[in-house]
């Protein structure tokens, strides 16, 4: 297999890196302690083009394919796991799924605004009674004369307190099953009917996380997205994407737990004389670290590069990078921790925010155990992945 980076994929990652270490780790541990959304690094975000990578010039992207995002959500993890999520909000989970399911009008009005920020968005898919088992989803949307009228609760919903459009799943026909859930665009600001409310979480502080309820609400039907019961499909097809954004992110939080145990070991740390990087038991956390972030790395590059090369439906890969890059991510935050000991527990250092952070990545976007499951059941014959 040939595999490499291209010259501009090295430049991209470059900008992006030099733009973490300057507009975001300076600030990123004093956000997360206030929980305070930093509207301007994301406009600034925005303009670098961070959302834009999967998306036609057409609507403001630059359309460098899945590979150069995956490097970018990296990056942006490596200074902030928060706003690493904005990559699904903004661009692969909202503005990728309307550029393939939306209509013109749905296309002109959402996708350059939420590449650009100048929109933030969300997607809805999670309830307090479904997590994995999308399909047991109680939300419903009643098809009316001139609308429908959306009925439910969402749990767990990235951004939706400052979402500007918000995408949500629901049943139009239960009876249906897979056939009658169905996707709509609506905007909740102000809204009737329209219930935010902010859930407060142990990590990913500075972005806010939320329960929307929605009661009788009023959607237009020229809000759908794609036709009447292909919901189903639009979100197992964009979970495929915002799968591997997450991956890549683990990734992130795993390289910035490397980079502050390594500073740490070597140049800031001495017991018995010497600087604790010599030490050989500190020297065998380093060595898993690094070894287990450039396996997972690989994978999550390896699934990016092949939905650049058409495979765009590689659940299989994207599950397997996604289980690996959840467990490296905890793995590393624990081995960062464990270095720098006492120090490690207090929040003086950094390492206390990634740790709080990893601990979401076997967690978000498909746990550890269904990746696991996907992959078993694929191996075993019983399900195939890639369909």
């Amino acid at each position: 297999m040939e595999f490499g980076i291209t010259d501009e994929q090295i430049d991209i990652r470059n900008a992006v890196r030099e733009f973490v270490k300057k507009e975001i780790l300076p600030y990123a541990d004093e956000w997360d302690k206030q929980e305070t959304f930093p509207y301007s690094t994301v406009k600034a975000m925005g303009q670098l083009g961070i959302f834009g990578c999967c998306l036609p010039e057409e609507y403001c992207g630059n359309n460098t394919g899945f590979l150069s995002q995956m490097i970018i959500t990296e990056e942006i993890a490596r200074g902030s796991s928060s706003l690493r999520v904005l990559v699904n909000t903004q661009a692969l989970g909202t503005a990728l799924t309307i550029n393939k399911h939306g209509t013109k009008e749905q296309k002109e009005k959402y996708i350059h605004k939420l590449i650009t920020a100048e929109y933030l968005g969300c997607f809805a898919i999670t309830e307090p009674n479904v997590g994995s088992d999308i399909m047991s989803m109680e939300t419903t949307a009643e098809e009316k004369d001139d609308h429908f009228l959306l009925n439910g609760t969402k749990t767990w919903i990235s951004q939706a307190s400052l979402a500007d459009v918000m995408l949500v799943y629901a049943y139009t026909d239960k009876s249906a099953k897979s056939k009658g859930m169905s996707a709509f665009l609506l905007e909740p600001k102000g809204l009737q009917g329209v219930n935010i409310e902010k859930i407060d979480k142990l990590g990913t502080k500075l972005l806010p996380t939320c329960e929307v309820s929605f009661s009788d609400v009023k959607i237009p039907k020229e809000n759908l997205l794609g036709k009447l019961g292909e919901g189903s499909s639009i979100v197992f097809s964009s979970l495929c994407q915002t799968r591997l954004s997450a991956a890549a992110g683990g990734v992130g939080v795993a390289q910035a737990c490397l980079d502050v145990a390594t500073q740490y070991a070597t140049k800031e740390r001495k017991q018995f004389g010497k600087q604790i990087g010599e030490f050989q038991m500190v020297q065998d956390i380093i060595a898993k670290m690094v070894i287990e972030i450039e396996t997972a790395k690989l994978m999550v590059y390896k699934a990016a590069w092949q939905k650049d090369h058409g495979k765009i439906h590689n659940d299989l890969e994207v599950a397997e990078a996604k289980y690996l890059a959840g467990e490296t991510a905890v793995h590393c935050a624990d081995g960062a921790m464990r270095i720098f000991s006492a120090y490690g527990y207090s929040t003086e250092y950094a390492i206390s925010r990634y740790l709080r952070d990893a601990y979401a990545y076997p967690l978000v976007e498909g746990t550890s155990n269904i990746c696991k499951w996907i992959t078993a059941m694929d191996h075993l014959g019983y399900r195939k992945a890639n369909k």
